[in-house]
């Protein structure tokens, strides 16, 4: 309750001043570099991190505020378009400040942006597919085989590349496409987390920081979920109806890629356990991270770490 008291005081002190001013305007300045070529990429990782501050700082209502200004000011400069753009990651952005005001862990507030840009990238495509008729797989397959057709006809292409190899090339870009998603939600969540943590700290408020790697444990339960995801990725595999042309299909994927990635994030967490109790290198178990995040059944050692007490074991060692 103290410190609950001491964030709603720093919320107060700063309602007021000019910082909430100078966040609004690098919001509506990263939705304008939204449009810029190249410069665009860093631009959309930076996004969320204004709303995030922004929605810390400030009350329900002066948030709903700046945000009005800040959406109207870039519709003015670039169009209505850019609207999407900022309503896209302003959710995210909005879900992780809450879960700030509410000061939970580090974990559950990256976990939580994560989902939600994860989520939203899923209901784009199955909304462009529903009202637009666009399959984002199928789209993605075509620009691959119209920038190999491109290539070949200006003699760019290796030899011996033929039409197998174009569609080997699609149809594994298109399997991975799950793991990018993924990924880009995580890197998305880091960023957004690292730069508004700090951000926050410099206006007086303490949030909670993301735990050590060596203390990284997952619920034992999410091992039942685990092996849930596994039976429907293995029915889908199995099914008629190939994942990469069905949104259900790409749902399971997408649960499978997710489920993976949380137990690569154990098995990275049990080696640095491992490295804190053998007095290793902290390069030891960075150095091991690396093949964790490209190798799928290494992640079985997080499901083994989650299930069964190996830290306990090493303990005693």
């Amino acid at each position: 309750m103290e410190r609950k008291a001491q964030m709603n005081r720093g919320v107060n002190d700063v309602n007021t001043g000019i910082r909430p001013l100078a966040w609004s305007a690098a919001a509506i300045f990263l939705l304008v570099l939204t449009a810029m070529p190249v410069l665009n990429m860093p631009a959309v990782l930076l996004l969320a991190v204004p709303f995030t501050v922004l929605f810390v700082l400030l009350t329900p209502v002066s948030f709903a505020l700046h945000v009005a200004v800040i959406f109207s000011l870039a519709s003015f400069m670039l169009g209505p378009a850019i609207l999407l753009v900022g309503l896209f990651f302003l959710i995210p952005a909005a879900v992780m400040g809450y879960f700030y005001k509410r000061r939970a862990p580090a974990s559950t507030v990256m976990t939580a942006g994560g989902v939600s840009i994860l989520s939203l990238f899923l209901l784009e495509m199955l909304l462009l597919s529903a009202f637009l008729d666009i399959n984002m797989t199928a789209e993605l397959a075509k620009v691959i085989r119209g920038n190999a057709d491109r290539l070949a006809t200006q003699g760019l292409l290796p030899v011996g590349w033929d039409d197998e190899t174009t569609e080997a090339l699609a149809a594994a870009t298109i399997q991975s496409l799950p793991r990018i998603l993924i990924l880009a939600a995580f890197t998305f969540a880091v960023v957004t987390h690292w730069l508004s943590r700090r951000a926050l700290a410099r206006a007086g408020l303490d949030m909670p920081a993301f735990r050590k790697a060596r203390e990284w444990m997952l619920p034992r339960a999410l091992v039942f979920v685990y092996l849930a995801v596994l039976v429907l990725y293995m029915i889908q595999l199995s099914a008629e109806s190939p994942a990469n042309n069905s949104y259900f299909g790409m749902i399971i994927v997408n649960l499978y890629y997710l489920i993976w990635f949380v137990f690569a994030c154990q098995t990275i967490g049990f080696f640095f356990y491992l490295a804190h109790q053998k007095g290793w290198h902290r390069i030891v178990p960075l150095i091991l991270s690396v093949p964790v995040l490209m190798f799928q059944p290494l992640s079985l050692i997080g499901v083994f770490d989650t299930a069964f007490p190996l830290r306990k074991s090493i303990g005693k060692s």
